[in-house]
């Protein structure tokens, strides 16, 4: 759920997502405790000008990452596949967690659970935007730093009965990635600061598209069919969502000043949009893509187009929430245009059966074919 109201520094601005963890309640309600901000047609621009573009920024670049993703034989590079029976049980197990939330804020002090939260999401932060930065960092790495290899190795046991329960390799450029990321880490524990909130909200939706794969078109549409739903109905049929969106402070939201032009960094009226409303969408996105790599045409007409109903899904979103003055769960939006879109460009190529065809191998599957077609041509 997109949010278009202001909510001043004293009051905690969240939307409430956890993409990494199964949980997608992204909606937000403005808090405001003080005076009504009244926000000028510029900054206002700014801010949704700027929420658009860093929504699209995970997507497409989440997008292209998650092909050479479903390719990597690399363990920690696996992506997760997502079945039609995970899809269908999303929006339930969805619910029920933020049902949980909601009684667990009710009973329990708001103060000590955000303290948790906050070192929970400071561990994730730091490892979702190393894991970001790494492709960068192989690249701008300076040729004359010697890059080391380590490993990190823990075991259970001795002799024959040992065995591993952590085996992380890594090496210089990926310790590079994890320092950077910990002083980004440690600015938005202590100052719980927009700009730190951001990256850290970026690298989770970006991590997300790549990693989180759905196995077909229809598994897609079961998932953002259910969540459609889930969202419409947290939303308007009940206040939950808005409770936990007002108590829950995460970095599972972008956000972004509209009084930046008046008060620089220290701007404190936010505008906000939920990862969930990147990152369900997104893997639906980044599932057409692999679709057009699949067609091995050289073109990325359903990429394209499905990211373009994108921007016009999230633009009527924020239409919709100025006109009516009110949040909106943005999916409500987003889903019949991601979906409708594509299919509509499938049904006018004669390829809609083509789409729904389309299987996606799991990783297990597809090195099972890549060892088997090794074996073949050594035997060949």
């Amino acid at each position: 759920m997109s949010e278009a109201e202001q909510v001043p520094a004293s009051a905690p601005d969240t939307g409430v997502l956890d993409a990494l963890n199964g949980t997608d309640s992204n909606g937000t309600e403005a808090l405001n405790a003080t005076a009504k901000f009244v926000a000028t047609p510029e900054g206002t621009a700014l801010a949704y000008g700027s929420l658009v573009l860093m929504a699209l920024l995970p997507i497409f670049f989440g997008a292209l990452r998650s092909v050479s993703c479903s390719k990597s034989k690399n363990a920690s590079d696996m992506p997760e596949t997502i079945t039609s029976r995970d899809a269908a049980r999303f929006p339930i197990i969805a619910s029920c967690t933020l049902f949980g939330l909601y009684l667990f804020f009710k009973v329990f002090s708001q103060e000590y659970i955000n303290l948790l939260l906050s070192v929970y999401f400071f561990v994730l932060g730091v490892l979702a935007l190393s894991h970001t930065m790494s492709p960068l960092m192989s690249r701008i790495f300076p040729a004359s730093c010697p890059n080391k290899q380590y490993q990190l190795l823990f075991t259970q046991g001795s002799g024959e009965s040992k065995e591993e329960i952590v085996n992380y390799e890594f090496d210089t450029k990926n310790l590079v990635c994890l320092v950077i990321s910990s002083v980004v880490g440690v600015w938005y524990l202590l100052k719980k600061h927009w700009i730190a909130n951001n990256l850290f909200g970026l690298a989770f939706a970006l991590n997300g598209v790549e990693l989180l794969h759905l196995n077909n078109v229809s598994t897609g549409c079961i998932l953002l069919g259910g969540l459609f739903v889930y969202d419409v109905f947290w939303v308007f049929g009940t206040n939950v969502m808005v409770t936990v969106a007002k108590s829950f402070e995460a970095p599972i939201k972008l956000v972004f000043p509209q009084d930046l032009l008046e008060k620089g960094l220290e701007a404190s009226n936010f505008a906000m949009l939920g990862l969930g409303d990147i990152v369900i969408p997104g893997i639906f996105i980044a599932l057409l893509l692999r679709f057009d790599v699949s067609l091995k045409k050289n073109s990325r007409t359903y990429f394209y187009s499905s990211f373009l109903a994108y921007i016009f899904g999230l633009g009527l979103t924020i239409f919709v929430m100025h006109t009516f003055k009110h949040a909106q769960p943005a999916l409500l939006y987003l889903v019949p245009a991601c979906v409708g879109f594509p299919v509509i460009v499938a049904l006018f190529k004669g390829e809609l059966t083509e789409m729904f065809r389309y299987e996606e191998a799991s990783p297990e599957e597809a090195a099972s074919k890549d060892e088997s077609s090794e074996s073949e041509k050594k035997d060949q």
